[in-house]
């Protein structure tokens, strides 16, 4: 215990101020979303264009593309929670079973050619892991762009095994992020879930 203590002392003092930016803008963006608020997208931008950055440095590569992803997805979900249709402001809701089934086969078809990928055209050391957390991510960034409230399970999911995998790499301040990822996460769903039931009511 001792020692994984002074491996975060010894993290926090080399921590350099990118992290630290990426962290900050992170935590408003999903804090943002929790509170179905648009300035979830611009802090998300700043955010994943850091991490893009560290993540190709640590070589947590899928990690680095999913932040690619999240920058074009942000733009699309920008988009989409500010266009004036006949539903505007674009309303939670939960997926249907044709969506389910979507976005459980997204979620397999995203791991078997992430793993593939990382495990024969990089040198990452942890391609499960990798595959499978970015799997998660993307199919959650997908349904909170479209609105719907199974995004905060995959981001609970995902958020709970990140924290070791960051810390594994080092990126204990971003470890530490992700748990309070997963906290807010849980906050995002059972307010989103209050909202569907008022809007049946």
């Amino acid at each position: 215990m001792e020692e994984i203590i002074q491996n975060i002392v010894e993290a926090a003092k080399a921590m350099s101020w990118l992290e630290f930016t990426a962290v900050v803008f992170g935590l408003a963006s999903v804090w943002f979303a929790k509170k179905e608020n648009i300035l979830v997208f611009p802090t998300g931008i700043i955010s994943v264009v850091i991490y893009v950055y560290i993540c190709s440095q640590y070589k947590l590569y899928a990690d680095m593309g999913i932040n690619a992803y999240y920058f074009v997805m942000s733009v699309y979900g920008w988009i989409v929670w500010t266009k004036k249709t006949d539903s505007y402001p674009l309303p939670i809701s939960t997926n249907t079973k044709k969506e389910q089934l979507l976005s459980i086969g997204m979620l397999v078809g995203f791991f078997i050619l992430l793993y593939f990928v990382l495990s024969n055209f990089t040198d990452s050391d942890v391609p499960i892991w990798d595959a499978t957390t970015t799997s998660i991510f993307l199919v959650g960034m997908w349904l909170m762009a479209r609105k719907k409230i199974e995004n905060w399970i995959a981001w609970i999911i995902g958020d709970i095994i990140s924290v070791p995998l960051y810390a594994y790499k080092g990126l204990y301040l971003t470890s530490f992020q992700f748990i309070i990822f997963t906290i807010i996460a849980i906050l995002g769903y059972l307010e989103w879930k209050k909202k569907i039931d008022q809007q049946l009511t």
